[in-house]
């Protein structure tokens, strides 16, 4: 799909993928204070037969070393988000940041896209401007966010890099009107979809908030235990009563 206009967002044969279980094990270890290695290798074991790992998680997952490998893959970013809503400051979201990141994705860039995608969220979750957010993340972590979806789409290709994913993850979401535009653009570009969109609709969720049409959909896709935890983290994240 190279374009935003290919129908419904939810298909009957749809199912959730690594990037959701990956998210939602980060939420647990945050509402939980479990440390995250445990927590990731608890759902990821959980939830293996759903399939999607990457190489280099797969083997970690099996192994029973907790030590991280070193990775700069877009699953740093892909499943941070749960930072951006508890974070109480900046300075709260570098360090939870590196704390959920570090177990595996210990190398610079893993880190470095793990935290400006949750410092993305926070800021909108501030209420700052999407412009502003641009200019915010510029400036941390120097990620070339002047761009727009229609640059990016014709010459876009398979890449599981941090670095060549949550800039282009960003400019999806600070160049969309709404939450499902976001994730359309996400879409549209290509490469590893399933990813960029996750990065991009955890910053869309903070700018925008989720459609209860969207929400609904995608909440009925998840886990009873999913489902549990998510709604602990929107509580503690003061999003629910």
């Amino acid at each position: 799909v190279r374009h935003k206009d290919f129908g419904p967002l939810f298909h009957p044969k749809a199912f959730f993928t690594d990037d959701t279980v990956c998210t939602v094990a980060v939420a647990d270890a945050l509402v939980n204070e479990r440390h995250a290695g445990e927590a990731l290798k608890d759902w990821g074991l959980r939830y293996w037969d759903n399939g999607g790992w990457g190489g280099m998680f797969a083997r970690w997952l099996q192994s029973p070393s907790l030590e991280p490998y070193n990775s700069f893959g877009n699953g740093a970013a892909m499943r941070v988000s749960p930072v951006g809503l508890l974070a109480t400051s900046v300075e709260d979201v570098s360090v939870l940041s590196k704390r959920v990141t570090e177990v595996t994705h210990n190398h610079p860039e893993g880190l470095k896209g793990a935290e400006a995608t949750a410092l993305a969220i926070f800021l909108a979750r501030q209420r700052v401007t999407p412009q502003n957010i641009k200019v915010a993340i510029t400036e941390r972590f120097g990620y070339d966010l002047e761009r727009t979806p229609d640059d990016i789409r014709p010459t876009y290709r398979f890449n599981e890099t941090c670095q060549e994913t949550v800039p282009q993850a960003l400019v999806c979401v600070l160049t969309a009107a709404n939450f499902e535009d976001a994730i359309r653009n996400a879409i549209s570009i290509g490469g590893d979809s399933d990813t960029v969109a996750a990065i991009a609709g955890g910053v869309a969720e903070a700018l925008f908030g989720i459609p209860d049409e969207i929400a609904d959909q995608g909440w009925n896709y998840l886990h009873k235990d999913m489902r549990e935890t998510l709604t602990h983290l929107y509580r503690q994240a003061g999003m629910l009563l």
